[in-house]
């Protein structure tokens, strides 16, 4: 009987200690691009893209994560380089850690650019002492035979230091002791840093006075002599405000008649690099001083004025010559099974006894609109996105936007909008929400709104199509492939200056301003992880893009089956609307057939030369028709020249966004005014440019 009640409380007491119970509240800070996302992926199992890009991380992600039967809440907070809030990242990140109450800052750096990134850790531990440094990419300082002394660097700074490898996942268990360690212990503020006497002084007469529900009245304290930034949310933290306001306004007159104040926030940056460079001194050796030659003799290369234009157009080309040679064999396979599949569809209905029309609403309408968008944008994503996401991971992005920051700042825009651009190649709607890790509004505006004039994966097949029937076609392999990578290049480079011509228009007339500055690190050259980059493309962009192109394909097919089968006086709506369109078609340069097939394919552009076979066939269901001399046989029939031909590449490259793109515009800046304008702005120059190169084309 006693043994049996021994075996019930023991069983209580494991039940007890195998109880998961709320652990900490911790916040992953760092400096863009030292792995943070990495950590936070590692961490918590969940799967948030960690692009090697510069301000990727521009919303609040969260997770958690089980370590010994407790359950750490982990919030990974926006990339950034201070504390001092010049940019949404900076705010955002300093107001979490300062009112949020986590109870652990994990700040992680660089190392093999610690200095730089000591400053965050410094500015970090001014707000909290419940700081953990993680000193990540060890392996790439161990290739640049950097040695790091870890157990220095804690003496020094008087806090948690962990080594880590996060790609190759090294380092986790000694995090997680360092978390459980410092979450145990009741560390109190100090201080971190020692400034100028006058500096020093103010802070502690506002120490002195101040009575506040903040930990740290001494950050409080430096927060308000700052001469800039916002400070509603710190006043609203002290009980005596008015006093402490009054005393705000006499120290930094005091400040300013002795002129520390004029440069006080230059004082305590300069303070800050003195102090990290003195602990960086002592813990780090440089075994090879030319640790960065490597990547300074490829920045030569890829960042010349002249030469990283080159290199950008050279590499463009590459990636979409591959895209094209590559996605032809897969996109006829995946054809030929939904052929089969129709066949069988068909098959199956008749046995059902299914009403023929109904039959051929599912089958002809919907099931074969799907089938086309699918077998047609599924092997060029496949492609595209795994070689876009090898450059980004090897660092070669943010050396895009250094190239095209000057050509930015001109058109009185952002240079961080050429990375919305090269994220606009894949889907517009995904460069759209790229548009975040621009700080300014007004900037961000510019790049949402032009952000349609990049061709999307959509769009290339219609481009390419047509350029292979009219222009390269002719040419014998090897040459045709080459010259339609060229062309296609060429229709892409004539996009990104649009681009650049009506952001500029836009910053004159309606989101006037002038172009705000940005820090923008170049990360150093990287291996990158294929395995990780092809499963990552795949599941987080191609079957991401695809799904949402499939759910508003199916609708709109059985949409344009309706048209092509409903008839008045035997004539089908669809060519009746044609008709209606067919004179404004051709001031155009095109037909009314094709500008109904651009109507049509608004809800995704995939569509839009199968609607114009369906319609000149008068068949009465979407064709494809892999056979490019026999496709442009029947557009010559029904009257293409070389000129129509262009007129369409270039109301192809130039219209309306598709519906995915416009809701997610309309869902980004929350207003009908704007996502209303990002639809008339392109139409209005597609249409315009249209008619300008039909006259001139003629009159040559």
């Amino acid at each position: 009987m006693l043994f049996e009640k021994m075996l019930a409380v023991n069983d209580e007491i494991n039940a007890a200690v195998l109880k998961e119970r709320p652990g900490y509240t911790i916040a992953l800070v760092g400096n863009p691009n030292v792995g943070k996302s990495t950590v936070f992926n590692a961490l918590t199992g969940m799967h948030q893209h960690t692009g090697n890009w510069p301000g990727k991380t521009v919303e609040l992600a969260q997770g958690s994560f089980n370590d010994q039967n407790m359950v750490h809440q982990l919030i990974d907070l926006p990339g950034t380089y201070s504390l001092l809030a010049h940019s949404s990242e900076e705010e955002v990140t300093r107001d979490y850690i300062c009112f949020e109450k986590c109870d652990i800052c994990l700040v992680i750096c660089d190392a093999t650019c610690l200095q730089r990134n000591m400053h965050l850790v410094l500015q970090t531990m001014e707000i909290t002492p419940n700081v953990i440094m993680v000193v990540n990419l060890m392996d790439e300082a161990k290739k640049k035979k950097i040695t790091i002394n870890l157990d220095k660097l804690h003496d020094l700074l008087g806090i948690e230091v962990v080594s880590m490898s996060a790609r190759s996942e090294e380092g986790f268990d000694d995090l997680k002791k360092a978390i459980k360690k410092v979450g145990e212990s009741h560390l109190q503020n100090k201080q971190v840093i020692t400034y100028t006497k006058e500096i020093e002084n103010s802070i502690a007469h506002l120490c002195e006075i101040m009575d506040t529900t903040m930990d740290n009245k001494r950050f409080l304290a430096m927060k308000l002599l700052e001469p800039e930034g916002e400070k509603i949310r710190f006043y609203e933290a002290i009980i005596n405000a008015k006093q402490v306001k009054q005393c705000v306004q006499e120290e930094i007159q005091r400040l300013s008649a002795c002129g520390i104040y004029q440069v006080y926030e230059d004082e305590i940056v300069k303070k800050l690099h003195q102090k990290a460079k003195e602990i960086c001194d002592e813990s780090i050796i440089f075994n090879n001083a030319a640790y960065l030659e490597k990547d300074a003799r490829l920045d030569r290369i890829f960042t010349d004025k002249v030469w990283g234009f080159v290199w950008m157009i050279v590499l463009l080309s590459v990636i979409f010559w591959i895209t094209i040679s590559g996605a032809n064999m897969p996109s006829d396979v995946l054809s030929a099974m939904f052929t089969h599949l129709e066949a069988w569809m068909h098959s199956l209905f008749q046995g059902w006894e299914v009403y023929p029309a109904l039959e051929n609403f599912v089958i002809d309408g919907m099931v074969k609109t799907a089938g086309w968008v699918i077998s047609v944008m599924l092997p060029p994503m496949a492609i595209f996105f795994p070689l876009f996401t090898i450059l980004e991971d090897y660092g070669y992005l943010p050396r895009i936007a250094f190239n095209l920051d000057g050509l930015f700042q001109k058109a009185n825009a952002c240079g961080k909008q050429a990375l919305t651009i090269c994220m606009g190649f894949g889907c517009n709607a995904v460069g759209v929400t790229g548009a975040r890790i621009i700080d300014s509004q007004r900037e961000r505006l510019i790049a949402i709104l032009t952000n349609v004039f990049i061709p999307c994966n959509g769009r290339f097949p219609t481009l390419i199509a047509l350029i292979t029937m009219f222009f390269s076609g002719v040419l014998i392999s090897p040459w045709n492939g080459i010259v339609s990578t060229l062309l296609l290049t060429g229709v892409i480079v004539f996009g990104i200056f649009l681009t650049l011509v009506i952001s500029k228009i836009l910053s004159k007339t309606l989101l006037k301003g002038v172009p705000s500055s940005f820090t923008l690190e170049l990360p150093p050259y990287r291996r990158p992880q294929f395995g990780k980059v092809i499963v990552r493309s795949i599941f987080d962009r191609t079957l991401f893009v695809l799904g949402r192109a499939i759910s508003v394909a199916i609708p709109a097919g059985a949409i344009i089956w309706l048209l092509a089968n409903i008839t008045i006086s035997d004539v089908t709506l669809l060519t009746m609307i044609s008709d209606f369109l067919d004179p404004f078609g051709r001031i155009m340069g095109l037909d009314g057939v094709i500008l109904l097939a651009f109507i049509l394919g608004f809800p995704a552009n995939e569509i839009v030369v199968p609607i114009i076979i369906m319609a000149y066939m008068a068949s009465g269901s979407m064709n494809n028709i892999a056979d490019l001399s026999v496709l442009k046989t029947l557009f010559v029939d029904h009257g293409w020249t070389w000129i129509t031909a262009i007129c369409t590449m270039m109301f192809c490259l130039v219209h309306f966004p598709c519906a995915t793109t416009l809701l997610t515009i309309k869902k980004e800046t929350q207003s009908r005014k704007w996502t209303m304008l990002s639809f008339l702005i392109p139409t209005v120059c597609g249409i315009v440019l249209c008619i300008i190169t039909n006259l001139i084309l003629h009159l040559f």
